[in-house]
């Protein structure tokens, strides 16, 4: 009996804790202090730009506490849940009075606090209570849902209310934000943010995560069909398209073009155009030049696949491309290099840089090797980004705005009229409350006080 009671007083400050609103206070004041961390700190980049601007010590400080990725930490998934808990247990526990109040089926009221009202108006009327009883209902019930009349004996009141649900406005943006939490939550534990570069033409079926590097599988695959820049005058890209294919079950189900700003959404994963680039090129026009004789002959070439020379002067193989290449602390542009072996078998790197075609002239062998001509592969570089707790976040903005209209626009309005008297005079009495706007009140009872007094 005593653990019972121990265990359910343990229950009962685990429930008031979480109940708090100092709780609520210091979560949201956590959860401020760590969103501007998260913005003064770049969050996702590279180690080393981080070694750089930290040091050693920071470095590993901010690490080992996951600042550099604060979003998917486990201690800011820990204050997402908190907060969320905190929420639902203050409403919980503030909701059932309110409760009450809302769907009581026979409202109650109390005839001294309408009374005790100062904006309560009273004034004379010239007729009998009874003559009075049915024009007041009347006009007192117009425009509320719930009125009832009730008789005394030397009188009657009419009670009117209306707009009780509005007191749950408040709990509506509780829940609105439960849902923010939520969603967020979501997308930090189940979400992805990727990168991947498609070559035209090809294929992808994954992407690289940002915080991590490892692999992630898409649900389908992306082919790039097409890719286009265009330049402003001063030689800056001005706009880069892609055109892209989505393929599901191997059957293409969506082609769009897109470029920044404007992204590509299948299945709640969304496809940014971020960058593009150029691979090594799949085939290269190159001139062989013999020393001997003067002569010049043109070979296609792929890297890897070994060519024979003209004259019986032995064979070439292109090995790999750079887009810049430094020599000697000159950076030489956008190179070739290839392996080129005579007919003795003696083996020889070379180098061959686009823009200048004489280069390897200087070498002074049996054979020199420049390129005439190649066509550059584009790849384009995307951001790839999946959130599942995005829909949750959207209905929470929904909802938070119902929330906000009721609990600022609306509100529970309760009407009291009563009336006494003997004779053929009677004493009125016309109050009522609003949980808001109480100035909008204070003209709707002058109004109807109006409308009762010519009535009568």
């Amino acid at each position: 009996m005593n653990k019972s009671v121990s265990e359910d007083s343990f229950a009962r400050r685990i429930w008031k804790y979480f109940a708090s609103i100092r709780l609520t206070i210091f979560l949201l004041s956590a959860l401020a202090a760590t969103s501007i961390v998260g913005t003064l700190i770049p969050q996702n980049a590279e180690p080393a730009a981080y070694f750089q601007e930290y040091g050693e010590t920071f470095y590993r400080l901010f690490n080992a506490a996951g600042m550099f990725d604060m979003y998917h930490s486990w201690w800011f998934r820990l204050l997402l849940v908190l907060l969320t808990v905190n929420i639902v247990v203050c409403s919980i526990e503030r909701l059932s009075t309110t409760w009450k109040i809302v769907f009581t089926r026979n409202p109650k009221f109390n005839p001294e606090q309408f009374r005790n009202n100062h904006d309560a108006i009273r004034f004379s009327a010239p007729a009998p209570v009874q003559s009075l009883k049915e024009p007041y209902a009347a006009a007192a019930g117009r425009g509320f849902g719930f009125h009832k009349v009730e008789a005394f004996e030397n009188g009657f009141r009419v009670m009117a209310e209306r707009g009780r649900w509005t007191r749950l406005g408040v709990y509506t943006v509780h829940l609105s934000v439960v849902l923010l939490l939520c969603g967020g939550l979501i997308g930090s534990i189940f979400g992805f943010d990727g990168s991947a570069n498609i070559p035209v033409g090809e294929v992808i079926d994954s992407v690289r995560l940002r915080n991590s590097g490892k692999a992630h599988q898409l649900p389908f695959q992306i082919r790039c069909e097409d890719f286009s820049v265009s330049y402003y005058d001063t030689g800056a890209p001005k706009e880069y398209r892609s055109r892209l294919t989505v393929i599901e079950q191997g059957k293409p189900v969506l082609n769009k073009d897109i470029i920044v700003n404007d992204p590509m959404r299948y299945k709640g994963i969304n496809v940014f155009q971020a960058s593009y680039g150029t691979m090594p090129p799949r085939e290269v026009v190159l001139e062989f030049t013999s020393g001997e004789s003067g002569q010049s002959y043109e070979k296609k070439s792929v890297i890897g696949n070994p060519v024979e020379l003209p004259e019986g002067g032995g064979s070439f193989e292109l090995k790999g491309f750079q887009e810049r290449y430094s020599f000697r602390n000159m950076n030489l542009g956008q190179t070739f290099m290839g392996v080129l072996t005579d007919a003795q078998g003696k083996a020889e790197t070379i180098l061959m840089p686009v823009q200048y075609p004489s280069f390897d002239k200087m070498r002074k062998g049996a054979w020199s090797v420049s390129v005439k001509g190649f066509k550059p592969v584009y790849y384009t570089g995307l951001q790839i980004t999946g959130d599942p707790g995005v829909l949750l976040v959207y209905a929470g903005f929904i909802v938070m705005i119902i929330g906000c209209f009721i609990t600022f626009f609306m509100s529970h309005l309760r009407l009291f009229v009563e009336v006494t008297g003997n004779g053929n005079k009677s004493r009125v009495l016309v109050s009522g409350s609003a949980s808001k706007n109480r100035i909008g009140m204070q003209k709707r009872l002058k109004k109807l006080a109006e409308e009762l007094g010519k009535s009568a």
